[in-house]
């Protein structure tokens, strides 16, 4: 493992040991000796982006794909509490306990209000905000963008995002004109209601994760 592998393995490990909850994965501990290691609570239902394509073409209850984004919005206002910028929330970065989402994967998070990536981070483009495209500035309302698109993962049942685009590059230009994805099919309105407010172009237009997580407290209720 390289010094820069190694420090981001540890940098992940510090942030998780600050965190508690319970759609949060859980740190049991750190190992510096030798190989670094993290030691993660066991989520029996593994990534949720798997789980989520197993689902394909069977029915499902429409409140338990509402359940999971709600499970997602409850950690990541956590998060959000605690000043921590996730960067890289997509479904293959949550895990899936019994019916429980909790997010996972801590590798690219920063505790900062603010955060601006250096060129040479990788990002991934279909998950990443436009003005975190444009001038790789980071933010909580970048993490809301990501949680939109994590809403759209959720509804299509696992679906690459931009399905109908097929390079990264005309992915990032189409965002950074103002692109959104259309509904995929039997997402209830206010479900996309809220994913286009993720992805309101400007950041200052976004809701709270704390003001998410109340908007899918409320359909989920209505259900």
């Amino acid at each position: 493992m390289s010094e820069d592998e190694t420090n981001k393995f540890v940098r992940e490990g510090v942030t998780l040991a600050k965190l508690s909850h319970p759609n949060i994965v859980g740190l049991i501990g750190i190992v510096v000796q030798q190989q670094p290691m993290i030691v993660m609570e066991y989520v029996p239902g593994g990534d949720l982006h798997t789980y989520l394509t197993h689902l394909k073409g069977r029915p499902t209850y429409l409140p338990t794909l509402i359940k999971m984004c709600e499970d997602a919005a409850c950690g990541m206002a956590y998060l959000e509490k605690k000043g921590v910028i996730h960067r890289d929330l997509a479904a293959r970065n949550c895990l899936v306990d019994k019916s429980r989402v909790k997010i996972n994967d801590f590798g690219m998070s920063r505790e900062e209000d603010i955060y601006m990536r250096h060129s040479s981070d990788n990002f991934p483009v279909r998950w990443t905000a436009p003005e975190s495209l444009t001038n790789e500035v980071y933010t909580s309302k970048s993490d809301v963008w990501s949680f939109g698109i994590l809403m759209w993962e959720i509804f299509s049942r696992g679906d690459q995002p931009y399905p109908d685009i097929s390079k990264n590059y005309t992915v990032a230009e189409k965002v950074k004109k103002g692109y959104n994805m259309d509904a995929p099919a039997e997402t209830p309105e206010g479900c996309y209601n809220l994913m286009k407010n993720c992805w309101e172009f400007n950041p200052n237009d976004r809701y709270s994760f704390k003001r998410i997580k109340q908007e899918l407290k409320v359909i989920h209720e209505n259900m």
